[in-house]
C-alpha cells in the first residue's frame, strides 16, 4: 500500500512593484521535493495580492491584465470608507478578492501538470507591497 506524503514549506518572494508578474520559476525554486503524483497548494498569506495562472508567453497580457483591473477597481473612489492605508490599499482588497489567495495544481511524473502557455501570477496590487509570503502544501504519493 502507497503512503500519502504532505510536506509543507513557507517562503517569501523577492519584493515586485505593482502589476502582475510571473513566478513560476521562484516558485519551482522554492518548492520542496515533487511527489510523482499529486498536488501542490499554493496559498498567498496577504490581503492585497493575489495569485492566478495565466498565459506565460507575451509580456502584453501582464500589462494589460493590470489595466484592466485598473480600470475595474478605481483608486480615490467617494465611497471607500477604509482610506487610511493610502489610495492604493482598498482597490488592493477588492482586486486581491478578484484573482483569489490561493491555487491548486496537478503534479505529474515529478513537475507541475499545467500547459505549455500557462505560468503562475503573483498579482501585486500595492505599490509597495514588499516580499510577499507563500504557504506550499505539497500531497502525492
Amino acid at each position: 500500500m502507497e503512503q500519502n506524503l504532505v510536506t509543507q514549506k513557507e517562503f517569501t518572494l523577492h519584493p515586485r512593484s505593482r502589476g502582475f508578474h510571473l513566478i513560476t520559476d521562484e516558485i519551482i525554486r522554492n518548492l520542496p521535493r515533487l511527489p510523482q503524483a499529486g498536488i501542490l497548494h499554493l496559498f498567498i498569506k496577504h490581503t492585497s495580492a493575489g495569485l492566478t495562472i495565466n498565459e506565460n508567453a507575451d509580456p502584453d497580457v501582464q500589462t494589460d491584465m493590470e489595466a484592466i483591473f485598473n480600470r475595474l477597481v478605481k483608486e480615490r473612489e467617494p465611497y471607500y470608507m477604509h482610506t487610511c492605508e493610502g489610495d492604493d490599499d482598498m482597490p488592493a482588497h477588492a482586486k486581491s478578492t478578484l484573482t483569489g489567495n490561493s491555487l491548486t495544481i496537478p503534479v505529474t511524473d515529478g513537475r507541475l501538470n499545467m500547459g505549455i502557455w500557462q505560468g503562475i501570477y503573483l498579482c501585486e496590487f500595492r505599490n509597495r507591497g514588499g516580499g510577499r509570503k507563500i504557504v506550499a502544501t505539497v500531497i502525492g504519493q
